[in-house]
């Protein structure tokens, strides 16, 4: 098993307000698909690199106390975290060291889910 994580899910209400939330927080751009009927933006990843997307889709909802997932902010960090309020959303955790992993942070999406941000040391 190369990664333990395959694909994840960020379930939304509002798709169109999710996509400019995070394309703010992490200075990304996403790509935008239906799968199965479900409306999605892909965020950007590599060829042999897990994946995720944000998704609006009527059997999944958004919630502050689910699965937390980290996403990389390529070393940015602190940029990332300074981007949250302006976005909409809200710091839950402030970066935090982890030790050798690096540094983390909680925020709190437009959606109400709870996401982690990870930088490496």
């Amino acid at each position: 098993m190369a990664h333990a994580l395959s694909w994840f899910e960020i379930p939304t209400t509002e798709l169109d307000r999710a996509v400019k939330f995070y394309e703010t927080v992490l200075a990304v751009s996403f790509r935008r698909e239906v799968f199965g009927g479900v409306a999605m933006a892909m965020f950007p990843h590599g060829d042999k690199s897990p994946g995720g997307a944000l998704i609006q889709d009527a059997r999944r909802k958004p919630a502050p106390d689910g699965v937390l997932i980290y996403l990389d902010t390529q070393g940015h960090l602190d940029a990332c975290i300074a981007r949250i309020a302006k976005a909409g959303g809200t710091v839950v955790m402030p970066e935090l060291d982890i030790g050798d992993p690096g540094f983390i942070a909680t925020l709190r999406d437009t959606e109400g889910n709870v996401v982690g941000l990870h930088q490496e040391r």
